[in-house]
């Protein structure tokens, strides 16, 4: 018994000598985020990016089972921004969503690493308050989940297809896992290293959920107000104008001809979220990129932060990107067409004829000065949403 007690106090005072492990390992940790992400990363203190103030008008909420969880869509922001997600080490998902344009692009077409995509890139701002929960243009993503590791895998954009025995995703879990700082970031967000697809997926749509735009001219005015069809105090008179034109359906005549109410706007893009119908079709433009149909389009982003408050574009619209503002609201008020058209949205084709709004130049003025009003400051610059490698 004697010899016993003597070990175990030799033993406890040897280990008193030794640093705490715990503390060793906490500190290798921190200096391989420091070389990677300099200051940019702090691993004890982590961005907020699970309990941000939402608006309490807005109440859309897609989030589904996929809380956000600081250390998740920490990961999230580093994956988004890593270029190895590509063969190549040139494409992350930041090179087509890109913080300077409300996470878009200003391109028609995105370089990929074996070519172009083939629709423009959507915007992702406020993604997580759609009731529309599918992704991509022809929403052939259940989720965003499972939207989130299809470009990493398609062949033209980031290359990880597996195509002509080519490298696969199990390709990119092996280098991800290789990378000593996804080992810190995954052993402090899930107390292991594995990575799989399902957390990547899980991850990057964390982040892509917490990027939200509820600092416009439009939230100030829709915080005081009632509802959104009362008047703003803080807008002009032009754009509590647009924003009426917005809102209110049109009444048309026949031949759809529009005699009286709005431009209709609201009935696909519902307020205070401005998201995209679910029920919603095509609306109207069926080519492609390259030439084509494409009739199966029919979702759409948020319209918030469709441009700056000072009227630049953050990028161009449509799937195609062939249009600029003035271009979609001409589209809208005339343009549309139903030639060879499947699919077309039957709000664009008011008693079997397709609508003409017959709008006035002082009401496109207005619809544009209203859009103006959706664009915050915020998504631009907040370092949460930030590249935060080094180089």
């Amino acid at each position: 018994m004697r010899t016993l007690l003597i070990l175990s106090l030799f033993a406890f005072l040897f280990a008193s000598c030794q640093s705490d492990p715990t503390e060793v390992t906490s500190n290798e940790e921190k200096k391989i985020v420091s070389e990677t992400f300099g200051s940019n990363i702090n691993l004890d203190q982590l961005p907020n990016y699970s309990s941000q103030t939402v608006p309490g008008y807005i109440t859309r909420n897609n989030i589904g089972g996929n809380a956000i969880v600081n250390e998740k869509a920490l990961i999230g922001r580093v994956l988004f921004y890593d270029k190895n997600l590509s063969t190549s080490n040139t494409v992350a998902c930041a090179s087509c969503h890109q913080q300077s344009h409300a996470f878009s692009d200003a391109s028609i077409a995105s370089a990929g690493v074996n070519g172009t995509t083939g629709r423009h890139s959507m915007r992702l701002v406020n993604a997580r308050f759609a009731v529309e929960a599918r992704f991509f243009w022809d929403e052939r993503a259940a989720t965003l989940e499972a939207q989130t590791t299809q470009p990493i895998q398609d062949h033209a954009e980031m290359g990880f297809s597996g195509q002509n025995g080519g490298p696969a995703l199990a390709d990119l879990l092996i280098k991800l896992k290789s990378k000593e700082y996804y080992q810190v970031l995954f052993r402090k967000a899930y107390n292991n290293t594995d990575i799989t697809e399902a957390k990547l997926q899980e991850c990057l749509a964390q982040f892509v959920r917490s990027i939200q735009s509820f600092d416009s001219k439009y939230d100030a005015g829709r915080a005081a107000a009632p509802n959104d069809g009362a008047p703003f105090a803080n807008f002009t008179a032009q754009e509590n104008q647009g924003k009426n034109l917005f809102l209110q359906p049109p009444q048309f005549a026949a031949g759809g001809l529009r005699t009286g109410g709005g431009a209709g706007c609201g009935g696909c893009h519902r307020a205070p979220e401005f998201d995209i119908d679910p029920n919603s079709r095509n609306n109207g433009l069926i080519t492609k990129i390259g030439g084509g149909t494409d009739v199966a389009v029919t979702r759409a982003p948020t319209l918030r932060d469709v441009m700056r408050a000072d009227g630049t574009l953050n990028g161009p619209l449509m799937h195609t990107g062939a249009l600029d503002v003035a271009g979609m609201i001409n589209h809208y008020n005339g343009g549309v067409t139903a030639a060879g058209n499947t699919n077309l949205d039957p709000r664009l084709r008011p008693g079997g004829s397709v609508q003409n709004l017959q709008l006035t130049q002082a009401e496109k003025d207005a619809l544009v000065a209203f859009l103006k009003t959706l664009s915050g400051q915020q998504v631009y610059t907040d370092t949460r949403w930030s590249n935060p490698f080094v180089n």
